[in-house]
């Protein structure tokens, strides 16, 4: 029986270049999807999936983060002295109950690997999960929540994993697995970002992992790779030569939030979902004039 999932990585560090000059001053994870950050729905996944230990792994100019989840006292104090409990239940939920947030830094920008592996300190001897809140997944019951299910029968790392266009096999990590198209199955490989003639497939790794607490020894003997960084995906193929690892094509629509035209689509889709104003963005949608 593995240990329960209880800790969940969060990855904030990166600068959001692409999405300049929105995210000079404010970090790409508290881009709003409607009226709630991406950070914040990453985070939702992971409480919904039994988690309770967020681990943010942060850089300079993230301070906006740690304020979003913390105690915001005068704010509270407003919404309670003008009688408006709605949003004051809002701004109180927005770290779900039973839930505790953890900050380390990372303290260079040395690559997605690294910053997993400066989660080891905090997350010790455990499983647990790494959410990228740029891939927002819409999924009932989260996808976090399918693969903790999926790791407590199985115990061993998996990858939430979905298919891509041939043509965009570069910008994806690639998994081949021992049953092409079931479910879940085991990964016999893994490449990153291969050029569409070269991959072994067109089955991408997205950003929702579950990893076995070995994947830290794994990623500190990693030397630094293609920009001086430390891929997650060059430690997962070490860890293939000593544990099983998994692919698991989760059940759900994954947005690309990292690119202008993911957060665009996510945007609309999620809009016509809200319950205060998805009915009128439809009849919006519906009645707009076209150019």
């Amino acid at each position: 029986m593995p240990s329960p999932l209880r800790k969940a990585v969060f990855p904030v560090a990166g600068f959001g270049s692409r999405f300049l000059p929105a995210t000079k001053a404010s970090p790409k994870e508290m881009l709003p999807i409607v009226d709630k950050p991406l950070i914040q729905y990453a985070v939702e996944e992971a409480a919904a999936a039994g988690i309770t230990d967020m681990i943010f792994i942060t850089g300079r100019h993230k301070r906006a983060i740690e304020d979003h989840f913390d105690t915001a006292y005068e704010i509270e104090s407003d919404l309670q002295a003008k009688g408006k409990r709605a949003l004051l239940d809002v701004v109180q939920g927005v770290l779900p109950p039973g839930c505790r947030c953890i900050y380390t830094r990372q303290p260079e920008p040395l690559g997605l690997g690294h910053a997993v592996l400066c989660a080891q300190p905090v997350v010790g001897n455990e499983p647990f999960a790494v959410l990228l809140a740029d891939d927002l997944i819409d999924a009932r019951p989260t996808v976090t929540a399918q693969m903790a299910r999926h790791f407590a029968a199985e115990g061993c790392s998996i990858l939430g994993v979905m298919e891509v266009p041939r043509a965009q096999t570069a910008s994806y990590g690639i998994v081949s697995t021992e049953r092409p198209g079931a479910e879940l199955s085991p990964i016999r490989a893994m490449v990153e970002k291969p050029q569409p003639e070269n991959a072994p497939s067109t089955l991408a790794v997205v950003g929702r992992y579950v990893l076995t607490p070995r994947i830290f020894e794994k990623l500190a003997a990693l030397q630094p790779g293609s920009g001086g960084e430390i891929q997650l995906t060059d430690g997962i193929a070490a860890l293939l030569h000593e544990e099983r690892v998994m692919a698991y094509r989760f059940a759900g629509r994954r947005f690309d939030c990292g690119s202008k035209l993911g957060y665009l689509e996510a945007t609309v889709e999620l809009g016509l979902k809200h319950g205060e104003v998805g009915t009128g963005f439809a009849r919006y949608l519906a009645e707009r004039p076209r150019a």
